[in-house]
């Protein structure tokens, strides 16, 4: 995967950024209905036949039947007849900057790479993504604000935990928790977070795992320190915790996300959720089901071969064509684990959103192809195909606090996908796009693609 260059940069130029007009607010400035494709709302409502949708600059003014939208004199028109329009995707947990080729490590981690894979994230149609935990240095802090500025309109919204925050034996200085805060006492849990409010973010990332048996996690006397002066600066906590242990005694100290999806779930562990009714669960699904189900690989999906190196997917398709059956079985029965719960939380109405877990050390994650997996990962799981789409819209929005984002409604950013079938009728149509709106603007994705394949744009 070659990062764009300077000169592809070029044709970027700055968002217009207006405030958000009410329902009954005549549009003005640059103004565009969008009309004719059936829109999905992303709230999980029945769907919006023959639509319209009404842009002003970089907001959705108006939404409704085609016809029943008033469209002001002179405004532009698009017609997107036969088409279906989602919310842009939100990948409520990645690891960005470190996979590059066939390496993954934190030397790949540069201002220019970052940006490179929030372009890679909005060719895909995701609108932003939250870095979880694995981000150092001072790269991030400004690229953050720029891009949500709008001074790359075609690159995703780039969100940040920082530095994430660990015991000693999580920090190694080859694996993406190397810059980590290495928390010892709750002195060192309260310091981090008050120098991560410093830097404005929203969430912090923890770990709780012995990995095995291979590491001390950290104790309770120090995660519920985090928890609690996150809470006292009005910021949310994040765990890396599958442990039903773990998760039991993370939700009696008040975390807020569980960053991937809990190994085991049983009746006690519902009924804490039903007492914590905002702690949100991030599905990850993508590492543990790949590893048993992968077509997409055989023959490989023309998204792939637009944006991932031959010999990064060869090396995929090698690592997976080189399992043992044990460890397929093993696959298979650990698939069937997280599937059973995720039916089981999504039945009791816990908050689930869509992570992938992109992006990591692990490499053969490609960047934004993954949000496509995971909302099919979803629906394998048991959702339907509607609450699959509102887990990765709107849920995933509501957990990051991005007010602008989730669905497609007045006052919104106008931010959406254009779909050439309906994934309403196979989740696996969110592959099929024609087009991308991020802030208003059509992504240029025919640019994006020469500068990762090398072919001419037209």
């Amino acid at each position: 995967m070659r990062p764009l260059t300077l000169g592809l940069l070029g044709h970027l130029i700055l968002s217009a950024c207006s405030s958000p007009p009410a329902q009954d607010t005549p549009p003005s400035g640059h103004v565009t209905v969008f009309e004719g494709a059936r829109v999905i709302v992303g709230d999980g409502s029945a769907p919006i036949e023959n639509a319209a949708i009404l842009v002003d600059n970089d907001k959705i003014a108006r939404v409704g039947r085609r016809g029943a939208v008033e469209v002001p004199a002179g405004a532009a028109r698009v017609d997107l007849t036969g088409t279906t329009v989602i919310p842009g995707l939100v990948d409520a947990h990645s690891h960005i900057g470190y996979m590059k080729h066939l390496t993954s490590g934190p030397q790949n981690y540069t201002r220019e790479h970052i940006l490179d894979h929030m372009y890679r994230f909005a060719y895909f149609g995701v609108a932003a993504s939250q870095a979880m935990g694995s981000d150092f240095g001072d790269a991030w802090y400004g690229l953050r604000d720029e891009i949500q500025s709008g001074q790359y309109p075609d690159a995703a919204r780039f969100l940040t935990a920082g530095r994430g925050l660990a015991p000693e034996d999580e920090v190694k200085p080859d694996n993406m928790r190397h810059a980590a805060y290495v928390i010892r006492t709750e002195a060192d849990a309260r310091t981090a977070v008050q120098e991560l409010a410093e830097r404005n973010v929203k969430i912090v990332k923890t770990w709780v795992d012995d990995r095995g048996g291979s590491v001390r996690k950290l104790p309770p006397e120090l995660y519920t320190a985090i928890i609690d002066e996150a809470h006292k600066r009005k910021l949310r906590v994040a765990v890396h915790a599958t442990g039903l242990a773990d998760a039991k005694a993370l939700l009696r100290a008040g975390v807020d996300i569980f960053a991937h999806m809990i190994g085991d779930v049983d009746d006690e562990l519902v009924e804490l959720f039903k007492q914590h009714p905002k702690t949100a669960v991030l599905s990850a699904l993508g590492g543990p089901r790949r590893q048993i189900y992968a077509p997409w690989l055989n023959p490989t999906h023309p998204l792939i071969t637009e944006t991932v190196r031959p010999e990064q997917i060869k090396r995929l398709r090698d690592r997976l064509a080189s399992e043992i059956p044990e460890a397929r079985t093993r696959g298979e029965a650990n698939w069937a684990r997280l599937a059973a719960g995720i039916r089981r939380l999504n039945d009791a109405g816990v908050r689930i959103g869509a992570g992938t877990d992109g992006g990591g050390q692990l490499g053969d994650q490609f960047i934004g192809w993954t949000m496509h997996t995971e909302v099919e990962n979803l629906v394998a799981a048991g959702m339907t195909p509607a609450q699959a789409l509102v887990a990765a819209t709107r849920t995933s929005a509501e957990i990051l606090d991005l007010d602008a984002l989730g669905t497609i409604a007045p006052g919104k950013s106008a931010d959406f996908v254009v779909l050439d079938a309906n994934p309403l009728d196979d989740i696996t149509n969110t592959r099929r796009i024609a087009r991308v709106y991020l802030r208003g603007k059509e992504v240029d994705r025919a640019r994006m693609r020469a500068g990762w394949t090398g072919a001419r744009v037209n």
